[in-house]
């Protein structure tokens, strides 16, 4: 069991205690930090977790042997060289860090250190996500054209203006750090390393006056192309497809339960294979993701997103924040 404190007891932070605190034999939290101490009195205490006044205090605790980062994203990089120097095993939020130089740095820290570091992309671990890499990577989808994502959230109606989820350096480009980071991080999975991105951001709804509607084309350096969308200021949805020569798969739901396979017609005037549909309910991605942690500090199996990855991902993200409001377009006549 590993002994886990964690920092930020925001809304994520509890939803990641929630997920494993008497349900996994892997990980359990025994203490906490976070930023407005009386806002998570009541969870900490009936989640048995002890307050600790600072992040420092939690580092200086013997008895802790990891921490989790749910923490605003320009203290990622701080908090992991920190977390690495009283080694400390870490799992952080996304994104990782908010630039490739800091990224390397945080990784780095973590090498030198010789600690487990992990990185907060749930959706990998789900049994969809899962079958669809295995279908890439066995070859059965054909040459892949094309991947798309979507995701898209109601948060963004509720956020208060001045908050750091609405500040434009903490979460740039509307929502690419907290949905659209994934599903790059999903493309890099599947589809190895981005060469380009073109990217529109606008704002629509969100009170806030933040941008809520983000769309992003890129290309791979294999050649392949890919698409996203991230809103955060509509309903819930969640949308993963990859069109292939041999096979289009799309996941779908919320919560990625819904699988679909369509082959392509190889025979002109042949009768169309029949579309495949298959539904996974109920899978907790974010104690899949904790215990994939806990097992990897422990010395079992590696944590399934490597330190390369991590920094590429937020080589992407970079690069999307850097092309918003330039104008790519050409004016139609």
């Amino acid at each position: 069991m590993l002994n886990t404190a964690i920092i930020g007891l925001g809304r994520w932070g509890q939803s990641l205690v929630t997920s494993a605190q008497g349900k996994s034999d892997l990980i359990r939290f025994t203490c906490a930090a976070t930023g407005t101490r009386a806002k998570a009195e009541d969870f900490a205490s009936s989640a048995g977790i002890e307050l600790k006044d600072s992040f420092e205090a939690v580092l200086a605790e013997p008895s802790v042997e990891a921490v989790v980062l749910a923490t605003p994203h320009l203290q990622h990089a701080e908090q992991i060289a920190l977390a690495a120097a009283a080694g400390k095993h870490i799992f952080v939020e996304k994104p990782f860090t908010m630039t490739k130089a800091s990224a390397r740095e945080a990784v780095a820290a973590t090498e030198r250190a010789g600690v487990t570091l992990a990185l907060g992309h749930n959706r990998r671990f789900h049994p969809n996500m899962h079958r669809l890499r295995a279908l890439v990577r066995s070859g059965e989808l054909g040459t892949v054209l094309h991947c798309h994502g979507e995701m898209a959230s109601p948060t963004g109606l509720f956020m208060r203006a001045g908050g750091w989820r609405t500040d434009p350096d903490q979460s740039p480009a509307g929502g690419m750090t907290g949905l659209g980071i994934h599903l790059v991080d999903g493309m890099i999975d599947l589809f190895g390393e981005v060469e380009a991105v073109a990217c529109q951001s606008v704002h629509r709804a969100a009170p806030s006056g933040a941008e809520d509607t983000t769309s992003v084309l890129l290309r791979f350096r294999s050649g392949q192309t890919g698409s996203l969308l991230a809103f955060t200021a509509t309903a819930p949805t969640y949308r993963f497809m990859v069109a292939g020569s041999a096979a289009t798969v799309t996941i779908t739901g919320a919560t990625l339960d819904r699988f679909s396979l369509q082959p392509v017609l190889t025979t002109p005037g042949a009768p169309a294979a029949p579309a495949t549909h298959d539904t996974v309910e109920g899978f907790d991605t974010l104690r899949a993701e904790l215990d994939a942690f806990a097992q990897a500090a422990q010395g079992g199996t590696p944590y399934p997103i490597t330190p390369a990855e991590m920094i590429h991902g937020v080589a992407v993200l970079e690069a999307i924040v850097a092309v918003v409001g330039k104008d790519r377009f050409v004016t139609v006549s």
